[in-house]
């Protein structure tokens, strides 16, 4: 389902907004927390390399290859086009250039028949793409079998995020943390990292009785955005809203939806579809942790044994 584009002529909050903002092919340019850097059409070189012991940094053996134009993954759907790699701007970590071109994500689950048939809880896998349906990356996620059927939806969970070529951009940690509201001392939280072993954001869970709200988080662990949601136990049969606001909580700058996918699809699979929306003028780091406040949201309250 196509999301929303801001029309033109939308009016940002005076936080969010630039001084004789660039046009752009998609509208003007939106502010946000913080905004990225100029263009640079060489390669960074100042930016944070991982420990060479830590196990992510090693490059996933993942068949996918060198993609141009309508070329497909192997394996994956045909006639699926990759989005053209932009130019890197400055300070960008190395993959997130994608990120800087853009002010919407869809994100579309794959749905594995051996789960649909036997209940047997498989790594989920997504396609992660722009708003003209061209694919940015492609994201696995890396946990045992026993962690999978024992823990269910509360589980600890690595995910890779890999882009054209295969290689791993973004890795995100979910640690075991009690799913539970009684518990506040022991919310959820899920850490961003790119390249993998260097953290550029977290989203942690802040404690609420009855509605989902959580703090979106640099690299230090500062407070940059908030996202809160809707009572989703009460919501079906419709799209669902999770507002991104400002620190204040009084400026909505962007929305993470879960679409409704349709009642057999909803019903007999935990395969969701979600879409992003943010400003386009937007950090590329923020825009990867609020990819991971997406899929900690689906893993939250959508993925269900059916």
């Amino acid at each position: 389902m196509q999301m929303d584009i801001p029309h033109p002529g939308t009016n940002w909050p005076t936080a969010y907004t630039r001084q004789n903002p660039p046009a752009t092919p998609q509208g003007p340019a939106h502010s946000g927390y913080p905004k990225s850097e100029g263009a640079n059409p060489g390669s960074p070189t100042d930016y944070a390399v991982p420990p060479p012991d830590y196990p992510g940094a090693v490059q996933p053996k993942f068949p996918i290859q060198n993609q141009q134009g309508c070329n497909h993954q192997p394996g994956g759907p045909t006639g699926v086009s990759w989005m053209p790699a932009p130019s890197v701007p400055l300070n960008c970590p190395p993959g997130l250039e994608y990120l800087s071109q853009i002010d919407q994500i869809l994100i579309h689950q794959q749905v594995e028949l051996l789960e649909v048939l036997t209940g047997f809880e498989t790594n989920n896998k997504f396609e992660i793409k722009n708003s003209l349906g061209q694919r940015v990356y492609f994201a696995v996620e890396d946990t045992d079998c026993c962690t999978r059927n024992c823990c269910g939806p509360c589980r600890p969970f690595t995910l890779k995020i890999l882009d054209n070529l295969g290689r791993e951009v973004i890795t995100m940690e979910r640690p075991l943390r009690c799913d539970d509201c009684c518990f506040p001392c022991c919310l959820q939280e899920i850490e961003i990292q790119a390249p993998p072993g260097v953290p550029i954001g977290y989203i942690t869970q802040k404690w609420h009785p009855c509605l989902p709200k959580y703090a979106v988080q640099n690299e230090r662990r500062e407070d940059v955005l908030k996202i809160t949601g809707p009572c989703v136990a009460c919501r079906c049969c419709t799209d669902i809203d999770f507002k991104i606001k400002s620190l204040d909580e009084e400026s909505v700058v962007g929305k993470i939806t879960k679409h409704w996918s349709g009642f057999l699809r909803e019903a007999f699979t935990d395969a969701d579809n979600f879409g992003i929306q943010f400003p386009l003028d937007l950090d590329v780091k923020i825009k990867a942790a609020l990819l991971g406040a997406c899929f900690l949201i689906d893993f939250m309250f959508f993925e269900e044994i059916k």
